[in-house]
């Protein structure tokens, strides 16, 4: 037993040395590397034409290029170096390695005192239980809570965000008033959108409207390489929050800690999630601390996240229409000194989230900097505009044609779901917000009809341009696990044990029925159809009016 200890002790010894080496290295490799500025054969001939060189050092086959600022390489052999030699002073520069052997003596030594200290520790007979003390230390950072300045005047649209989130603020504020009424607020807040649309600048603004302490983890920080780190993590960090309350807790990107528990088993990540769950379920409605939690990627939570009395508030964040675009750019130039028509550059960001929009104004400030332009200018925006969409992957950038396509596909499912009452709370060029519906007590009537609105775009496109796009897949994938599970799983069909046909034969008849629909309402569809690609978006109310003027 003790010589096994003592081989643990010194495996460890090993691996400290070689990490403290490889460190020193790259410490030395990075203090060592030549850092002049490598130049081509013309910048090197505007210096020589311009007389800027003050001398030239050899050094192997590169010139080092002195001028009164700065040094410049240049490879010897791309130019006329005897040319140069003629012109300015030379001399040859000459290799020392003092500097090398002096740094490596100096590891040599460290890695010989480190050898003798921990031979000393290990005689002394250091428990394998201390070893691992000191490990289980690793990854326990202190958790620190922020004081956030942002304010909702900070953040641009979401209207309907912010009154979601007013009397989540207000009970931050007056703890004492709901208490006094035995209302009881959610636990957990879940933002649920694309990555961009300002999920953590949101909670910040809460947080700051609020005026509480502001806890920020991501997901990934509970995801730690030791056995039950991840689940101290989240204990510490309830811990803070209760003692520090009223607070609000902030877990972004939960997906990474909180996918569903299925038969690819992450015991680590299993156990700080039933962590996290324990501690949500651990303490009151009325205890002062809010978890907001944000992710976009709902579909993988661990349904027991999503159950009652954990993340009751669900709140959806999508790309921003025309109107949050004009608002948020009016926010973000407000300092800037500019001559931009804002509803042009609105428009002209279509597809944009907000922080690709940040991105955007702020190169084109720099652009206009790099121009000497006192004023930033639209053609400024122009400038940067496919230098942020390249840089954005995340981007759906249309052109004109495509947003054509796009509203027409998208006015059908506003369209036929307002017809088939599936009630919406928006459908955008670039979304949809249906509300969610109760699985448990639908009809087959009703699956039905959320099928023909999945197809209800596909029938539109294949009536105007006589074909199907690309952006039709993913309602087309969403109609075929319907028809399936209406037919295979809840057995709705004709016949009690169905077959693949019975399926094919139900998405096709709902895509006819979508079609006669739409035919039937050709008018209403145009004018939806203009009204997206005028306003980006439209409320089933609004839809409801449309039908209203021809009956």
């Amino acid at each position: 037993m003790k010589k096994t200890i003592q081989k643990f002790r010194f495996t460890q010894l090993k691996i400290v040395s070689i990490l403290f080496f490889v460190l020193v290295a790259l410490i030395l490799f990075a203090f060592l590397r030549d850092n002049t500025e490598v130049i081509t054969h013309e910048q090197a001939n505007m210096l020589y034409s311009e007389d800027k060189i003050t001398k030239i050092v050899v050094e192997g086959k590169y010139l080092l290029l002195h001028t009164q600022d700065n040094v410049y390489k240049v490879y010897k052999y791309a130019i006329n170096y005897k040319k140069y030699f003629e012109k300015f002073p030379v001399e040859l520069k000459e290799e020392s390695h003092y500097l090398g052997w002096f740094f490596f003596a100096l590891i040599t030594l460290m890695l010989l005192t480190l050898f003798y200290r921990y031979k000393d520790y290990l005689k002394k007979g250091t428990s394998v239980e201390s070893l691992r003390a000191g490990f289980a230390n690793q990854g326990n950072e202190a958790i620190e809570a922020i004081s956030s300045n942002v304010r909702f005047s900070d953040v641009a649209g979401i209207k309907d965000v912010k009154e979601e989130l007013e009397e989540i603020i207000d009970f931050l504020k007056n703890p004492k008033k709901y208490k006094s009424l035995d209302i009881k607020l959610p636990k957990g807040v879940l933002l649920i959108g694309p990555p961009g649309v300002g999920k953590t600048m949101i909670s910040k603004a809460v947080a700051g409207e609020a005026g509480v302490p502001f806890f920020y983890q991501s997901g990934a920080s509970f995801a730690q390489i030791y056995v039950g780190m991840g689940a101290k993590r989240v204990r510490n960090l309830f811990a803070k929050a209760k003692q520090m309350a009223p607070s609000i807790v902030f877990i972004d990107e939960i997906d990474a800690v909180g996918k569903s528990r299925g038969n690819l088993r992450n015991d680590e990540r299993e156990a700080t999630l039933n962590q996290l769950l324990t501690e949500m379920d651990g303490f009151e409605e009325n205890s002062g601390v809010i978890v907001i939690a944000a992710t976009n990627k709902v579909e993988v939570l661990d349904e027991a996240l999503l159950r009652a009395g954990r993340f009751d508030r669900r709140i959806y964040l999508s790309l921003p229409d025309i109107e949050e675009r004009t608002k948020t750019l009016e926010l973000y130039l407000k300092h800037k000194n500019h001559n931009v028509d804002i509803n042009q550059l609105a428009k002209m960001t279509a597809g944009f989230n907000f922080a690709a929009i940040d991105t955007l104004v702020n190169e084109a400030a720099l652009h206009a900097l790099r121009k000497e332009k006192k004023i930033v200018e639209i053609e400024d925006f122009e400038a940067v505009k496919d230098k942020v969409i390249l840089g954005k992957k995340r981007l759906l950038v249309l052109n004109e044609k495509e947003m054509e396509v796009q509203a027409v596909y998208q006015a059908a499912k506003a369209l036929v779901a307002t017809w088939l009452d599936i009630e919406f709370d928006r459908i955008g060029i670039f979304y949809n917000r249906f509300l969610a519906s109760n699985d448990d007590m639908a009809s087959k009537n009703q699956l039905l009809n959320r099928i023909k609105v999945y197809l209800a775009g596909t029938a539109a496109t294949k009536k105007y341009y006589g074909e199907n796009f690309v952006n039709s897949s993913s309602d087309i994938k969403e109609a075929k696990a319907l028809a399936q599970r209406l037919t295979f799983d809840l057995s709705m069909g004709d016949k009690f044990f169905s077959d693949a046909k019975e399926s094919e034969d139900i998405l096709q008849a709902s895509l006819d029925d979508a079609a006669s629909i739409i035919e039937k309402l050709a008018s209403v569809h145009k004018n939806i159809t203009g009204y997206l690609l005028e306003n980006e978006s439209i409320t089933q109310e609004e839809t409801r009016e449309m039908l209203r003027e021809i009956f």
